[in-house]
């Protein structure tokens, strides 16, 4: 599989897992032996540790919404900067639920191989995410 065919999976994985929740396609994409490199809190290992990360921002954010801003891509390695907006309409990292609205920007890299994504390293500003929540003043 090539690059190309690579970023057509991430830009899936952005589409389908993250705007519309369709949390099967994680069993499709990832690898068994997935790694992933920055968890979120409580976050558990392999497909089901994404899926429960999936939800929870989803369960916090159900307006979720995001962009592929750029995406790049070489051998096994694909990049993407990326940005989101949502209601804050759950609790989400232990903040009730405060109704604001958030745009939040980010950069992630998977690594693939043999078609599957295998390792994800992600970069969210979070600092600013909490500071919109209110959660910094």
């Amino acid at each position: 599989m090539d690059s190309t065919a690579h970023k057509t999976i991430v830009r899936s994985l952005f589409d389908q897992v993250l705007n519309r929740g369709r949390l099967q396609i994680i069993d499709e994409c990832f690898a068994e032996e997935f790694v992933e490199h920055n968890p979120a809190p409580g976050q558990g290992p392999g497909r089901e540790g994404v899926k429960h990360r999936v939800c929870t921002l989803r369960e916090a954010f159900p307006d979720l919404r995001f962009v592929v801003d750029e995406i790049v891509a070489e051998n096994e390695i694909v990049a993407v900067r990326y940005r989101w907006e949502a209601t804050h309409s759950g609790t989400y990292l232990g903040i009730q639920a405060t109704g604001r609205r958030v745009a939040v920007r980010g950069m992630d890299f998977y690594r693939f191989k043999n078609g599957c994504v295998v390792e994800h390293w992600d970069n969210m500003d979070e600092l600013s995410m909490l500071t919109q929540l209110g959660d910094l003043g």
